[in-house]
Formats: structure tokens, C-alpha cells, sequence
């Protein structure tokens, strides 16, 4: 992978060794990154994330709260940033454990610079996707929120497949009725299609409450 990281990007490195903090810091700025430094897993939690796409370089073993233990603590407290796992110290069991609880990569140190590189850039790709579809989500609930009761009923039956005519005779209205009530959630919703309506509908059922 050769695409370089995008500047307004930022990767924030924990690890106990300065130089190895310092030396990782200096390959990240070659590429254009910006950089937060961090000596332990407590510090980190000082900080707030920015709203930029992002990612964390973590050593698996640190003061205090351990790499794969401070991962976990992430993931419990809804964090959703993409890690990448360095270890001098490393074995088989703890990088599947990693993996498994969404880590990006597992790297053994020494690696080569390339490796972290591409590493980071996929890292940082993955977190740009996921704040955009989170803007869409929110986006998409908006949306539905300014449909009326009424409309919120229509928007499921017509996503369920059912026809006009059978929405009508489902909710007690005249069909002329629903074809104005669908043409309302149509255009409020921004769906160009029955089909784009349904996938909506889908993503909408599909949310964390």
C-alpha cells in the first residue's frame, strides 16, 4: 500500500520507551501526520479525541493498565478508535486475542517502517468510514424524525413490501391517502426509490438503541 496518509489525520502513540515514542512520532510526521505522545494507557484517558480521522499505536505491555487490558477498557466504554498493537514480547495466543477484539495489526518490533506505514494508513481509512457512516446514521434518524406518526407507519408498511392498497386496508385509510403520506416520506427522507426506502428502513431497524 502505497497511498499516503491524508494531513489531517492524527495517531496517537503509547509506549513506555521514549525512543521508541520519539522515533515513531518522526516517521509519522515524515508522512505528513500529526502526533500525540503518550507514556502510559492513564494518560491517554487525559485527552480527548479530535473530530479527524484517527487511530492508536499501543504497546502491548505498559505501566499500569496493559495494552490488550486498556483495549478492552476502550471497547467498554464505547471508544471506537482502530488500533494498532506493537510488542517486543509477543506470541501467538495474545496477538489472536487482539485481533479478535478488532485490533487493525499486530506488529513485533523490530518492523519495518512500511509495515507501520501501511498499517496507520489503514487504520486511519477505517475510521474515516466509520465517522462517515456515522454522520449518515445520525443524518438518516433526523430524517425519520420529522415524519409524523402517521408517516412512520406508512415508511414501515411500504419497507415490509406491502402495496397501496393493502396499507389502506391495513390502517383504515383510502389508498389516496397513503399515496400522499408516501410521497410525504419519500421526499422528507431524501429516497429516491422504493428500494433506496427499504435499505433506509433496514439501516434505521439496524441501529444500537
Amino acid at each position: 500500500m502505497n497511498t499516503r496518509p491524508q494531513q489531517d489525520a492524527m495517531v496517537f502513540i503509547i509506549d513506555d520507551d521514549e525512543a521508541v515514542r520519539e522515533g515513531l512520532a518522526a516517521l509519522f510526521r515524515s508522512v505528513g501526520l500529526q502526533v500525540k505522545l503518550f507514556a502510559s494507557a492513564a494518560e491517554f484517558r487525559q485527552t480527548s479525541l479530535p473530530d479527524v480521522p484517527s487511530c492508536l499505536v499501543l504497546d502491548i505491555r505498559l505501566p499500569g493498565l496493559g495494552g490488550l487490558e486498556f483495549q478492552a477498557d476502550l471497547t467498554r466504554a464505547n471508544i471506537q478508535i482502530p488500533i494498532i498493537f506493537m510488542t517486543g514480547h509477543g506470541d501467538i495466543p495474545m496477538s489472536v486475542r487482539a485481533m479478535k477484539a478488532g485490533a487493525v495489526e499486530f506488529l513485533t518490533k523490530p518492523f519495518r517502517d512500511q509495515d507501520m506505514l501501511d498499517a496507520v494508513q489503514l487504520a486511519i481509512e477505517q475510521d474515516r468510514k466509520q465517522h462517515k457512516d456515522a454522520v449518515a446514521t445520525f443524518k438518516l434518524k433526523a430524517n425519520f424524525e420529522t415524519l409524523s406518526a402517521r408517516e412512520q407507519q406508512i415508511m414501515s408498511l411500504v419497507a415490509a413490501g406491502l402495496m397501496n392498497k393493502q396499507i389502506a386496508a391495513e390502517i383504515g385509510v383510502s389508498e389516496v391517502t397513503v399515496k400522499v403520506h408516501r410521497g410525504s416520506v419519500m421526499r422528507k427522507m431524501g429516497a429516491k426509490s422504493i428500494a433506496d426506502l427499504v435499505r433506509m428502513s433496514d439501516a434505521l431497524r439496524a441501529r444500537p438503541k
